[in-house]
């Protein structure tokens, strides 16, 4: 059994991982935005100039709609997910770069990708079904925008 010190600390640990979540993912979809890949709106920063206020209201409700469907684990395990794939592309770029742009050796980059993508898939189905189910979404959502443009890329 849990002492209320422990419950406390894991509660405070996680409350914690939250809202580093919400504050990180609200810049990804700050740039997107600025990009064309999200609504503009969520471009925008407050009067100050200082804070994305509708990503991060955005990102919040996401977030608690995740929990409000499953629980803290599964919004964990998402973002598990989707950091795991974030890495991968990261270590996928890192494989695609000009020898003499290279900081480390090409091989680390092919093991970062292959680790990065076998542990992504670790989690529960349900969750890596819906990522993936996302990821298409935002393909074809990309693909759509690109050829309203005449095929360049919204920017």
């Amino acid at each position: 059994m849990m002492g209320l010190g422990s419950m406390i600390g894991t509660l405070s640990a996680m409350l914690g991982v939250l809202l580093n979540l919400i504050l990180g993912l609200s810049r990804v979809v700050l740039a997107m935005a600025r990009r064309g890949d999200m609504p503009g709106v969520l471009g925008r920063l407050n009067a100050s100039g200082t804070t994305p206020y509708w990503a991060v209201v955005a990102m919040a409700m996401v977030i608690a709609g995740l929990v409000a469907i499953g629980n803290v684990r599964t919004t964990w395990s998402f973002s598990a997910f989707a950091v795991l794939i974030y890495y991968s592309l990261t270590n996928l770029a890192a494989w695609r770069m000009a020898p003499l742009e290279r900081l480390y050796p090409r091989w680390i980059a092919g093991l970062g990708l292959i680790a990065c993508l076998g542990l992504a898939f670790w989690v529960e189905r349900r969750v890596w079904l819906a990522g993936l189910g996302l990821i298409l979404i935002g393909l074809v959502w990309h693909a759509i925008r690109r050829a309203a443009n005449g095929g360049r890329a919204a920017v």
